[in-house]
């Protein structure tokens, strides 16, 4: 087993890191009362940085 050196490091450096790369996020949520469902939300994200180089699809071609 090895021993990693333990760090602090800033949430806005986190943040950085993550959206340089981009984050996907993916959930299910029931609400259920007596083995009844009530509510149900499927969750699915993409979080990325916004980058000059790369089109956007809701731009239209010049």
């Amino acid at each position: 087993m090895t021993v990693v050196e333990r760090r602090e490091i800033a949430l806005v450096d986190l943040l950085d890191r993550l959206l340089a790369g981009g984050v996907v996020i993916t959930g299910d949520l029931t609400l259920r009362i007596a083995d009844v469902d009530l509510v149900r939300i499927d969750l699915n994200a993409l979080i990325s940085s916004v980058n000059r180089n790369v089109p956007s699809p809701f731009e239209e071609s010049p």
